[in-house]
């Protein structure tokens, strides 16, 4: 859904601003609150209802990032409401925090104008992305939102508003706008969004963004080999797909391939999962969306590689027809693998994209993403990513990516001594591990070392996302639902390469 609010750079200050909620920055010192440089009452001083430094001290305000009070104010147009926002150190992950907090606390009203605390092109960006994201909302009511919940129209910064100002802005519009599509995708009700609905969508943005598009169905899949997306697929009405989407600049410095899991409702296969547990799945398709968005976007941050998007697609229904524990599949590069729970399907359609990526694609790097195991979950909680990597260097690079977008990674252990719990008696691998009483619940490792088998040796990084794909709550930049994290880390990562 498109984002209500617009954020516009504008000359001036804020006693000429016309906006229903009028925002001070206030910075976080040693000292204590301080008003920041240059805006500290941007034309108010006749206004204000007590010299800011008394209201610093009747607010116990420290300005510490997202901080946030108002109150009234009289203008000779009537009362307005003023703000004091606590910027922080005005740094991107501060500016970021800010940027969510004024987005909510605007809420039911017109319009809101900040004074710009002068602060570099990168805070900027943050700012857009944190006002932005936090307006986010998802809704298939028949009714309007209630007046009160309702993001503002605008959010105008005021300032000198250099040239730089207005790009990082609309940069950071760009990529929360990216995140607001993979969003939508992941919200999407699962009656609604089946494989085939998933290809109506990736067709619709590769014809507005200029990307080549391939698609797959059944009957290719069947003639390609992809054992592993049609064996997940097998139970459910709703037949597998597989989408490629391609973004091709001119003169690409190299060739990044992205693979997302596509499982647009997980029940767990035979393997049931409960109902509390299922009632997140429709969220399993986290992967492909954050995918086919990064590719939306790639063009308006000026990416210079060329990127090949992989969308393996399937739900994981129960029924007769559905695979049975004990069964063995073959994938698309040959390797056979035996299912020893139904529930653990995800790194079998990923198995099948990485295969095809390696042997037709010649990727110079490859990376997937996936909400993938409670285990990464359960290690690293909800707010940070766990990152598997081969590669030193793109481990790294993502890391930094990760910080800078506020989408925190943390890298995992692949280690190699727990290689063999991926080993199966009667096929190539098995898809859980077979070694617990050797090694112990490692089961994100086990999964992470299950995707390597099919990498061929192409550097790759895996970013599994269970834990932070998903919220539960509105919380600073998120919305309850899907999160699309690492979206903008890719995009970051993928413009700086």
């Amino acid at each position: 859904m498109p984002f209500a609010t617009q954020i516009q750079s504008r000359p001036g200050n804020l006693v000429d601003s016309t906006a229903d909620l009028l925002v001070l920055p206030v910075r976080a010192g040693d000292g204590g609150p301080t008003a920041v440089e240059g805006v500290a009452e941007s034309g108010l001083t006749g206004t204000l209802p007590a010299p800011l430094t008394d209201l610093f001290t009747h607010y116990s305000l420290t300005g510490t990032s997202g901080e946030f009070v108002q109150f009234p104010v009289s203008r000779d147009e009537g009362l307005a409401r003023l703000a004091l926002l606590g910027v922080g150190s005005a740094s991107p992950e501060d500016l970021r925090k800010a940027g969510a907090a004024l987005s909510r606390a605007a809420r039911g009203r017109r319009s809101a104008a900040l004074a710009w605390p002068g602060a570099h092109s990168e805070a900027a960006t943050a700012f857009a992305e944190g006002a932005l994201l936090a307006s986010y909302t998802f809704s298939m009511k028949s009714g309007q939102i209630p007046e009160d919940r309702r993001p503002a129209e605008t959010i105008d910064v005021l300032g000198e508003a250099p040239e730089d100002l207005v790009d990082a802005l609309r940069r950071g519009a760009d990529l929360a706008a990216a995140t607001a599509l993979a969003r939508d995708l992941i919200n999407t009700p699962s009656l609604e969004k089946d494989p085939e609905w998933m290809v109506s969508r990736a067709r619709e943005v590769a014809a507005g963004k200029g990307l080549q598009v391939r698609v797959w169905d059944e009957k290719d899949l069947v003639d390609g080999g992809f054992g592993a997306i049609l064996g997940v697929g097998q139970g459910s009405s709703r037949p597998p797909r597989m989408v490629q989407l391609s973004y091709t600049p001119e003169n690409p410095t190299e060739h990044v391939v992205l693979v997302g899991k596509g499982i647009t409702f997980d029940t767990g296969g035979l393997s049931l999962k409960p109902n509390d547990n299922m009632m997140l799945m429709k969220t399993d398709m986290s992967g492909s969306a954050i995918v086919l968005a990064v590719l939306s976007a790639l063009a308006e941050v000026g990416a210079s590689v060329r990127v090949t998007g992989l969308l393996p697609l399937a739900e994981n229904a129960f029924s007769g027809s559905a695979i049975r524990v004990g069964d063995v599949l073959t994938t698309y590069s040959g390797t056979t693998v035996e299912v020893l729970n139904t529930d653990a399907e995800g790194r079998l359609v990923l198995a099948d994209a990485i295969g095809y990526a390696v042997s037709e694609l010649s990727p110079d790097v490859l990376v997937d993403v996936a909400t993938l195991t409670g285990a990464a979950k359960i290690a690293l909680g909800t707010g940070t990513g766990a990152l598997f990597s081969d590669d030193d260097t793109i481990a790294a690079e993502l890391e930094r990516a990760g910080r800078d977008s506020g989408e925190p990674l943390w890298r995992m252990p692949l280690t190699d001594a727990y290689a063999p719990t991926t080993e199966s008696r009667i096929a190539d691998l098995a898809n859980i591990g077979t070694r617990g009483k050797d090694f112990g619940p490692a089961g994100a490792t086990e999964a992470a070392l299950f995707l390597r088998a099919f990498t061929g040796g192409v550097p790759w990084a895996h970013l599994d996302i269970a834990g932070p794909g998903r919220s539960m709550k509105e919380n600073g930049i998120l919305s309850k639902g899907g999160t699309a994290f690492a979206t903008r880390t890719l995009l970051r990562w993928l413009a700086a390469r």
